[in-house]
């Protein structure tokens, strides 16, 4: 194949090794054409046998059984010969064990059939001296008459054509008619046997053409192959050495193919130690064991360099089925093997930051939580994500994001040191894994250290920028915990951390993870809300301030689930937001407002409420056009009243999202105006018809003592520049109420004019007053409060936080020091180590939250806990407004 085949065979002593005459295939192949042409033999020598005996005869043949038994055993040799060579042509494939004890006893069968016809006839035609032997010149003759034999046997026509002329000139030397009758006969047997076995010949050189020919061929796509680099071929003798190999192997081995023919094939191959090893133990069993192998990755014995290749081989056997050696091919794995290892540096490591990856982090969770024996072992697991993240990549762009993210990395892995591993799971979310470390004051040492560095700025392309992290912390005491729990666990506790206004650290806790399924549950049940005709609406009048006539109503959601009974929307909404939930129910809502408008008819307006989420669902509009003609309504009567949260994504879908819902109709109201993320351009964007003001500025802005009034005065100013009409929300003493219709408010929603009620009596209220309602509640919008400055422990959900309380009185106060705590909010306040009162927050404005006792209380009793324990009034709490 290119190269010339020097074949190398180590000295054997024993010759028992060598290979034998019956197991060469030319020997046998030969041997089996003599076999099979034996019956010519047979034929010849059943003739002599017969002229012996009786054509003309020899004189006392038949009387002499050493004569003619001999020579008739011999025909019965020849006979068995020529059964064996009829039945070989069949070309039924033996066992080699049986085809060697077949060609054993066809050498038998000719060594015995000769010697037998030999000694009858020569014993026949021996001098007739009276002692049986031959004359000297016939010995002579037939001496010669051999050699000369052996000489034309080279070729078969001169063999057959010196065969027939010895036997013709016999019988014409002897001027006897009968032997020139058997000569004519044997010369007929010789050239008919020439001719079948020229025909033989002819196949046999015709077969062998056409396979040299198949064999350049071959030869020439296997020099192609190698030529392309696209593979290369070995082969190796019974004793394992080297009898070819690719000119291409031996060039990138750098040796040459004499240096490397005649050599043992795992010389070639570099011994490896470890887990690899494997691989050369299987190549060497393979060998040894002369088994075929397939696609063995074995490393090449390439002096500087690392060369991987794969091997695949097959024992060789001659066509007798005796082991010859092993024949195979190979391919180049080197750059498949660099692939694989660029492939697995990307599967487990962050492009971006150089951080270990999800995937990468989760095993070393793994390995921390188990030791080599399978045992669990302490590790802490911190869950970190960045605040502020996504402003910065809207107002910077996302190349800053990204190398504020590189930056964030290298400040996580100097904290980190050595201690753990830092992975970025995507976006701004890290996983921290911290293995044999359990003690809470390092953990929260390692946690404020991470806020603490990570809170000063970072200088990206000439910019500062600022950003802040919140951290959640679980941890393993090494009893067992899963993988999948303890990122549960820190996933909880990094939620609790948000939950508490960010840039703090929270450990977990098992009230945290009875929130989440109690949370898990409340998402489950509400899913067939629905189906189960569970969810229900409330509606509240608003009242036009200068006629005291209703104008409309807000639809206020209820669910009325079996047996835990109502569940306040403050508890499901927030789920329906974050499992998505709030589209279909939002639909359901806005289908049930139209059929209340239909039965309300046309003087009046339903408002309900579009979250954020519903407001960037595109099919919004579809939706309202439907249901508004579905229900047969104008639709100026459906109202929605959408949250300043929808400012957060400043966006042309936004604005054009606001000019398709005002295109299909329907008034928009601003809802909770100023308490969240008010931006005055918006006003001017986006064609809002009514503005609501909150009902954190409404309670108690008949204080002469409260800004609320300023506040409300200036709201009610903006929306009559711009057209637009104002909604006080939370409107219950007539005090508020006269300031609101004295700063010009238009309409009034609250207890003062009705809470929230069924359809039914919705009504009967309009039928009975016919749209006019009445003012009734208490005058003054609270009773006098004491002024105080005292340090208390607010508990809610199962954490504890450290506030001041201003103002008190017998049914609710003021407190400083939390951030954004919803309405609806239950609270536990403690006064001291044996007075705590239950408490909800009514409204919240920066860190200050009023809250409302559950039940009404002695102040002087609070004041000065020294006098006694604080006394619960049997009057229950006036109910609160949930919208």
């Amino acid at each position: 194949m290119g190269a010339q085949r020097k074949i190398v065979r180590p000295v054997v002593s024993d010759p028992s090794t060598d290979e034998s005459l019956l197991d060469s295939p030319e020997f046998v192949t030969r041997l089996m054409r003599v076999a099979q042409l034996w019956h010519y033999v047979l034929i010849g020598r059943a003739l002599t046998f017969f002229v012996f005996a009786f054509v003309p005869g020899v004189a006392g043949f038949l009387d002499r059984p050493s004569q003619w038994l001999v020579m008739g055993i011999g025909l019965l040799c020849d006979l068995a010969l020529t059964v064996v060579g009829q039945a070989m042509r069949g070309g039924r494939a033996l066992h080699p064990e049986r085809l060697r004890l077949v060609m054993m006893a066809s050498m038998a069968l000719i060594a015995v059939g000769t010697l037998l016809n030999a000694v009858a006839m020569f014993a026949a035609i021996a001098v007739p001296d009276g002692r049986f032997f031959f004359d000297a010149f016939t010995a002579i003759q037939i001496g010669s008459i051999l050699v000369a034999a052996s000489a034309v046997a080279i070729a078969r026509p001169a063999f057959f054509a010196f065969a027939g002329a010895t036997a013709l000139g016999g019988a014409i030397g002897i001027a006897s008619w009968p032997f020139a009758v058997a000569g004519l006969v044997f010369l007929g047997l010789l050239i008919v046997m020439m001719r079948e076995d020229i025909r033989h010949q002819r196949r046999a050189t015709r077969a062998q053409r056409f396979a040299i020919s198949d064999q350049q061929r071959a030869l020439g796509l296997v020099r192609d192959f190698e030529r392309a680099g696209r593979g290369w071929f070995w082969e190796t003798d019974r004793y394992g050495q080297l009898v070819y190999i690719s000119p291409t192997v031996a060039a990138k081995l750098g040796l040459s193919l004499s240096d490397i023919l005649g050599r043992p094939f795992t010389d070639i191959i570099r011994k490896r130690i470890g887990n690899d090893e494997s691989e050369e133990r299987t190549l060497g069993f393979s060998l040894s064991s002369r088994t075929p192998f397939n696609e063995l990755t074995v490393q090449a014995a390439v002096q500087g360099e690392e060369r991987w290749w794969s091997i695949s081989g097959n024992p060789i056997s001659n066509e007798l089925g005796n082991f010859q050696g092993f024949r195979g091919s190979g391919t180049d794995l080197t750059e498949k093997k660099r692939s694989e290892r660029e492939i697995n540096q990307l599967a487990r490591y962050d492009t971006l930051t150089g951080l270990a990856n999800r995937l990468h982090i989760t095993d070393l969770l793994e390995r921390a939580l188990r030791s080599h024996a399978g045992q669990a072992q302490p590790c802490a697991l911190l869950m970190m994500d960045l605040d502020r993240f996504k402003a910065v990549n809207d107002t910077l762009g996302h190349p800053v994001g990204d190398q504020l993210l590189q930056q964030v990395a290298g400040r996580l892995t100097q904290i980190v040191g050595d201690k753990g591993q830092v992975g970025r799971l995507g976006g701004d979310e890290f996983q921290i894994v911290l293995p044999q470390l359990t003690q809470p004051e390092k953990l929260a040492g390692i946690a404020n250290a991470i806020i603490l560095s990570l809170a000063k700025p970072f200088a990206i392309e000439g910019e500062q920028v600022r950003i802040g992290s919140s951290i959640g912390i679980a941890v393993s005491e090494g009893q067992g915990v899963s993988v999948s729990a303890l990122v549960r666990n820190a996933d909880l506790a990094l939620y609790a951390a948000k939950d508490a206004g960010r840039g703090v650290y929270r450990f977990y806790a098992d009230a945290m993870h009875n929130q989440a399924s109690e949370r898990k549950a409340i998402e489950d049940a509400l899913r067939d809300a629905l189906a189960r005709d569970e969810l229900a609406l409330l509606y509240q009048p608003i009242v036009d301030v200068g006629t005291e006539r209703i104008s409309g109503f807000e639809a206020l959601i209820r669910w009325r689930r079996e047996p835990e009974g109502v569940i306040s929307p403050s508890k499901f909404i927030p789920i329906a937001e974050e499992s998505n939930l709030i589209i279909p129910i939002g639909e359901w809502i806005i289908r049930t407002a139209c059929a209340t408008i239909a039965r309300l008819g046309p003087g009046y307006r339903v408002a309900v409420n579009v979250s954020p989420r519903q407001f960037a669902n595109e099919k919004l509009p579809t939706t309202i056009m439907s249901a508004v003609s579905a229900a047969g309504i104008q639709p100026d009567q459906l109202e929605l009243e959408i949250t300043e949260g929808v400012f957060l994504d400043e966006s042309p879908e936004n604005l054009a999202m606001f000019q398709k819902l005002k295109r299909t109709g329907v008034r928009l109201a601003l809802d909770d105006f100023g308490t969240g993320y008010s931006a005055l351009g918006y006003l001017k964007k986006a064609p809002f018809d009514k503005i609501k003001i909150d009902q954190s500025f409404v309670l108690g802005a008949a204080d002469p003592n409260s800004m609320n009034a300023a506040i409300i005065s200036s709201i009610v100013g903006l929306a009559t520049a711009l057209d637009m009409e104002t909604t006080a929300e939370g409107v219950e003493t007539h005090d508020d109420l006269a300031l609101i219709r004295g700063l010009g408010c238009s309409h009034v929603q609250g207890y003062i004019y009705g809470k929230p009620m069924e359809l039914g009596e919705v009504l009967v209220l309009l039928g009975e007053g016919g749209g006019r309602v009445e003012a009734k509640g208490y005058k003054s919008a609270r009773e006098p409060r004491r002024t105080t400055f005292r340090t208390i422990q607010v508990t809610s959900g199962g954490y504890q936080y450290e506030a001041i309380v201003r103002n008190m009185s017998s049914r609710g106060a003021l407190i400083e020091g939390l951030w954004n705590v919803p309405a609806g909010t239950d609270l536990i306040l403690e006064f001291g180590s044996d007075l705590s009162l239950d408490a909800q927050a009514r409204w919240s404005s920066d860190n200050r939250v009023g809250v409302q006792f559950t039940e009404a209380v002695d102040i002087e009793m609070l004041i000065s806990p020294a006098q006694g324990r604080a006394t619960r009034a049997v009057q229950p709490p006036r109910l609160q407004r949930i919208a």
